[in-house]
C-alpha cells in the first residue's frame, strides 16, 4: 500500500472498460449499423455517478496500454472522477463490453474480457492506504473478487479498513466470471463480515446468502454483520432494513430505453445519501429516481443524473 496526502470522499474499487452500444433500439448486434462509444464498468459508473452529485469520488483500476485505455483515462477525468489510482497494465488490453437494446426488459450484454481483463490485476500497490483507511466511502463489488490478484487486493483493503462506516459491498454478481454460483458465495461470505451495508437485487442476494425472498435475504445479510441490507426488488420496488428499521420504497416507473446503467446510477445514488446524512427512505426515495432516470437514456456513465434533476421529479411526488 501506498500514501498520500488528499482522501476521496469515496473510494471505489473494480471494473472499468468501454461500453460500445447500438444506436438502433430494438435490432440485433447482427443488423445494427451505429454505435456509441461509452466509459463503462459497474464500479467506473458508480464513481461517475458520484462525482455527479459533486463528490470527490476516486477509482482504483486498471486499463490496457491501447487506445480505448487512454479514452478511459481522459474520460474518467471529463466526468469528474479522480483517476490516479487507474494503473496502465503492459499486458491486457482494455476490455470492451456490447450490449442489445431490446426494451423493456430485455439487454443482452456480450463481454470481451478474454484472456483477463486488466481491472483483475488490481494490486497491492495501488492501494492507498489513507484513502482506504478514511475516506468515507468504501464501495467494492463482487465481480472484483471472481479472480487474483484482484480478489487478494480487495481482501486488503477490506480487511485494513477495519468495518469503518459506510464499507459497501455491491453484490454484482455476473455468472460469467465466476465457476460456480457456490464458488462467488464463498467469496461473497468472507466480504460480508468486514461491509457494513450490502446492496444489491433479489438474484444477487440468493447467490450471497441463499435467500431470494426480500425481506429473508435482508434478514440474512444483517446475520451478517451488515449494518443497512438493501434488495432491490424490480417492479416491486425496494426494501432496506437495519436493526430497527424497514423500509419498502415503490418504483417509479418509466417508458425503459436502456436498463443496464440503472443499478448503478442507484449506487451512487446512494453514496450521496449516506453522505448528506438523508434518512433510509429519503435514499432509497432519491436513488431509486436516479436510477429511473438513467433507465430512458441509452448510455450509462454520461447518463447519469444531477441532483436537481432528481430533485425536480421528487417534488412532483415521485
Amino acid at each position: 500500500m501506498t500514501n498520500t496526502t488528499r482522501i476521496p470522499e469515496i473510494l471505489v474499487i473494480g471494473r472499468l472498460g468501454v461500453d460500445v452500444y447500438p444506436l438502433q433500439i430494438g435490432v440485433g448486434l447482427e443488423a445494427v449499423s451505429s454505435f456509441g462509444k461509452y466509459l463503462g464498468g459497474s464500479a467506473a459508473n458508480v464513481s461517475v455517478a458520484a462525482a455527479r452529485y459533486g463528490h470527490v469520488a476516486a477509482l482504483v483500476s486498471r486499463v490496457g496500454d491501447d487506445p480505448f485505455g487512454r479514452y478511459l483515462l481522459a474520460e474518467l477525468t471529463r466526468l469528474g472522477v479522480d483517476n490516479r489510482y487507474v494503473v496502465t497494465d503492459a499486458t491486457y488490453k482494455t476490455p470492451v463490453t456490447f450490449c442489445e437494446i431490446f426494451p423493456p426488459d430485455d439487454f443482452p450484454l456480450y463481454f470481451y474480457r478474454e484472456p483477463k481483463a486488466p481491472d483483475l490485476e488490481i494490486s497491492l500497490d495501488q492501494l492507498d492506504e489513507a484513502a482506504v483507511r478514511e475516506s468515507a466511502i468504501l464501495w467494492s463489488t463482487v465481480t472484483g473478487l471472481s479472480r487474483e490478484p484482484s480478489r487478494g487486493t480487495q481482501f486488503a483493503a477490506l480487511e485494513a479498513r477495519g468495518r469503518v462506516r459506510h464499507t459497501i459491498l455491491d453484490l454484482d454478481y455476473r455468472p460469467m466470471f465466476w465457476e460456480s454460483p457456490h464458488d462467488a458465495r464463498a467469496q461473497i461470505d468472507r466480504a460480508l463480515a468486514h461491509a457494513t451495508v450490502a446492496v444489491g437485487n433479489r438474484e444477487e442476494c440468493e447467490v450471497a446468502v441463499g435467500e431470494i425472498e426480500p425481506e429473508r435475504a435482508a434478514d440474512a445479510l444483517l446475520e451478517r454483520g451488515v449494518e443497512i441490507a438493501i434488495v432491490k426488488q424490480g417492479p416491486r420496488g425496494v426494501l432496506a432494513k437495519t436493526a430497527d428499521e424497514h423500509v419498502v420504497v415503490p418504483p417509479h416507473f418509466v417508458d425503459v430505453v436502456n436498463g443496464l446503467g440503472a443499478g448503478d446510477a442507484f449506487g451512487g445514488a446512494l453514496c450521496h445519501g449516506l453522505l448528506q446524512g438523508w434518512g433510509l427512505e429519503r435514499i432509497l426515495r432519491f436513488a431509486n429516481v436516479a436510477g429511473a432516470i438513467v433507465a430512458t437514456r441509452i448510455e450509462c456513465s454520461t447518463a447519469m443524473p444531477s441532483e436537481h434533476e432528481v430533485d425536480e421529479i421528487l417534488a412532483k411526488g415521485a
